[in-house]
């Protein structure tokens, strides 16, 4: 167990001390954005808790890799939704989550952006919905905004109004909740193969 939270703490550490720290958190945001399943959060609260004084700069951070992947997607289904949106959707096995998605969007346009963008719902639907339908661009990066802001920056808040706590907690028990959380994203990996 000591071995795990070492190596943990070794590798905030390392992260800590780059010059590239944000670079990389904007990078890891977009790539979950994109196309990794796994929760970005997995990587933001022991960051955030371990550097509690950027902790929104970290959450700036974050966004704005989101959003540029927001982008990215909303184009993608724009212009290559029937090869590569499509594609892509079967790959993640979205295609049903897109289904229902679409129907909310229809319905709900804006607040269906910011709702799937603050869940833990592949955010890629989103992206590729909006874009196929050829949504307001300045509307879905708005609502992408919101949306991904209120889940990055209310982490940077959390760890300011609880980090002594969050932090010794996460000290006691880094390895099973790390455990934990990386069996939980598995498994939904595994299930969004299937």
């Amino acid at each position: 167990m000591a071995e795990g939270k070492r190596r943990v703490k070794h590798w905030l550490d390392r992260l800590a001390r780059s010059r590239h720290d944000l670079t990389l958190i904007a990078t890891i945001s977009f790539m979950e954005a994109i196309i990794v399943p796994i929760p970005l959060e997995l990587v933001l609260i022991p960051y955030m808790l371990k550097d509690r004084q950027r902790a929104w700069a970290i959450a700036a951070a974050a966004l704005a890799g989101c959003l540029v992947a927001a982008l990215i997607g909303y184009f993608v289904g724009l212009a290559l939704f029937e090869s590569v949106g499509r594609w892509l959707l079967e790959v993640l096995q979205y295609t049903e989550q897109y289904q229902t998605f679409q129907d909310r969007f229809e319905q709900n346009g804006f607040w269906a952006i910011i709702l799937v963008g603050v869940v833990p719902i592949p955010f890629q639907v989103a992206m590729l919905v909006a874009g196929s339908a050829g949504y307001s661009l300045p509307l879905f990066m708005l609502a992408s905004a919101i949306a991904r802001g209120i889940r990055y920056f209310g982490l940077a808040l959390l760890v300011e109004l609880v980090g002594d706590q969050a932090l010794a907690l996460w000290n006691r028990h880094s390895r099973l909740v790390g455990g934990a959380l990386l069996i939980v994203a598995l498994v939904a990996f595994y299930f969004m193969l299937r």
